[in-house]
């Protein structure tokens, strides 16, 4: 049973008062920021001079900085303890405060795009510009899809609405959904998101198939209203795809990230050709786990059950400095004071938000929210989440705050490069069930993270020319179409199962569009990092210790090949399968 927070130990609790000694201290920053907003539109139809186009960008960004500290704070106090209402309170304040900010400075991008080619260029190599140099050659790039002040302030306005597929099945999802309770040794089981991932890994396959069931017919109810629903987000892509002259909504989400479209196809052809490997692993495990009719009720299920390891907060936090080590002594002391110095959140309480994540601002040092309960699983969480919090680490501290934060395309890189580091410094002295154990995770690694994630990356892409096609995106064939895809990526070992197709209704990233993807070439460029790291130590650690500091300063691919990988190129993706075929060419010996 958690504990109240209160009964929890400070040495346990992340130090938010390094942001804002009291609340009383949120309330004037956010007056302040407020009385800042109001005097901002003064620049507006005037940014033709260099001395007001810098005081300008430099109030512009002075806000933001504010809004962040208040954003963060206001929402890790809520997360702590979610049933504060104080804390809810300022969390929606500080959500519209930022949409404030963005409509007031709506001007800004419109203005600056109508200055010459020339101009922006000059402004771009000025030294006194040095902080928005990025700013400048964002403008020059995107100078053909920016649009007049008034259109750019309507589309900064529609943003109110554009969220509302995204927010209708977050309501669904996580308040109307209701499941039918599972019959656990005689006794009835309410299944939740908190329970069915217990249920669906346990050794009993009736409950295993009723949790399953149980999920999967909660959303088969409501199949049609969710289809219309995700036909809507498809759609609202499309028209802000239109709307900035894009042939595709994915040509438009790839845009923003500065990634071309050759890594998309890159990862899918290699997924593709990977998925051979694939269907051998599912066949191996029904072999191992007596199944002629495995299904997919036992995808998760452990291959071995009887592994009962429990690991202290403080015994998995000492494994994972000792595998760190290999980074360099730089990078080992910065990550061992995250330990006492108010970064970590360790424990479950009454009222925290479940999971765990990394966030935090600049100028202050990042957070890490855990819910440590002691397995193996909790032990790779604390690395997974420190490579977030030692990213955001090294870029604040090299990157002026315009250019420290990192694009989502690399932001799951430098977690799971700590992952891998993990599991290989393991995998050095397991032996018997543990190393098979360690084997088999790995395995699930790919299998969750690259397989997983490009069969929803086609899904989406999927759905969406569709749309782009002028058809409607009913239930029934957003079911075939997700159908067909299972087959292709799990093969013939597993039984074909009539619930399956309604798998993509569940999955709340498909709100967040083109953004799974993200999962995959982030572990396939792990992979190549993580091994070099291994191979060459301190030497190359120099390379990726640029990748973590670069912020946003180059495009990400840019920064990527600072650490030896260009994902224009098959090679990554292809060491990644072959990897993959090589771990499990590894299983299957240890037999």
């Amino acid at each position: 049973m958690p504990k109240e927070r209160k009964q929890i130990k400070d040495c346990y609790k992340w130090r938010l008062e390094d942001i804002f000694a009291t609340d009383q201290d949120w309330e004037e920053e956010f007056k302040q920021v407020q009385a800042k907003l109001a005097d901002f539109p003064k620049y507006s139809g005037k940014l033709t001079d260099d001395k007001t186009i810098l005081e300008c960008l430099e109030a512009q960004s002075d806000a933001e900085y504010h809004i962040t500290r208040l954003y963060v704070y206001a929402y890790m106090r809520y997360f702590q303890d979610t049933r504060v209402a104080l804390y809810q309170g300022l969390s929606n304040r500080a959500e519209s405060l930022a949409v404030q900010a963005a409509t007031i400075s709506s001007f800004v991008t419109p203005e600056l795009s109508a200055l010459s080619d020339e101009k922006l260029k000059q402004l771009e190599e000025d030294p006194k510009f040095v902080n928005f140099s990025v700013v400048f050659k964002n403008i020059l790039k995107n100078k053909a899809l920016i649009l007049s002040k008034e259109e750019e302030k309507l589309i900064s306005e529609f943003g109110l609405i554009a969220e509302t597929p995204h927010t209708v099945y977050t309501m669904f999802n996580n308040a109307d959904v209701k499941f039918k309770p599972v019959v656990v040794n005689g006794k009835e089981v309410e299944l939740s998101y908190g329970t069915y991932g217990p249920l669906i890994e346990g050794p009993d396959r009736e409950v295993r198939k009723a949790a399953f069931e149980s999920m999967f017919n909660a959303f088969k109810d409501h199949i049609n209203f969710i289809s219309a629903n995700y036909d809507g987000n498809c759609k609202k892509d499309w028209v802000y795809a239109k709307i900035r002259k894009f042939n595709s909504s994915l040509d438009a989400a790839l845009y923003a990230e500065d990634v071309p479209a050759v890594v998309y196809e890159n990862l899918i052809n290699a997924v593709t050709k990977g998925t051979k490997t694939l269907h051998k692993y599912m066949q191996y495990r029904a072999k191992e786990l007596g199944l002629d009719d495995y299904n997919m009720w036992d995808l998760y299920v452990p291959l071995i059950p009887s592994l009962d390891v429990k690991y202290s907060y403080e015994k998995a936090s000492a494994i994972v400095k000792d595998a760190i080590k290999v980074m360099g002594k730089e990078y080992s002391d910065i990550f061992n004071s995250a330990f006492t110095s108010g970064w970590i959140d360790v424990f479950e309480n009454k009222g925290k938000r479940s999971g765990a994540y990394s966030w935090g601002c600049y100028g202050v040092h990042p957070y890490v929210h855990l819910n440590h309960d002691g397995t193996i699983g909790d032990m790779f969480t604390i690395a997974h989440e420190m490579g977030h919090a030692m990213h955001t680490y090294y870029s604040n501290a090299t990157q002026c705050k315009e250019k420290a934060s990192y694009k989502i395309f690399v932001a799951e890189i430098a977690s799971t490069v700590n992952e891998v580091i993990l599991l290989k410094y393991l995998l050095k002295s397991a032996k018997g069930e543990m190393r098979k154990y360690l084997l088999n995770y790995y395995l699930n690694m790919f299998k969750s993270t690259i397989f997983r994630q490009t069969q929803f990356a086609e899904f989406e892409e999927i759905a969406h020319k569709a749309v782009e096609q002028g058809m409607p995106l009913t239930a029934d064939y957003l079911c075939t179409e997700y159908e067909k895809l299972n087959r292709k990526y799990y093969g013939p070992a597993l039984k074909k199962n009539d619930l399956v197709k309604y798998e993509w209704s569940r999955i709340p990233h498909f709100y967040t569009s083109f953004y799974v993807y993200k999962y995959a070439t982030g572990l396939t460029s792990a992979i190549t990092i993580a091994n070099n790291i291994l191979k060459y130590g301190e030497k190359y650690f120099a390379k990726y210790k640029q990748f973590l500091s670069a912020g946003s300063s180059l495009p990400p691919l840019d920064i990527l090949k600072l650490a030896d990988v260009d994902l224009t190129s098959e090679e990554p993706f292809k060491r990644a399968m072959k990897e993959f075929t090589d771990t499990f060419n590894e299983l299957v010996k240890s037999e």
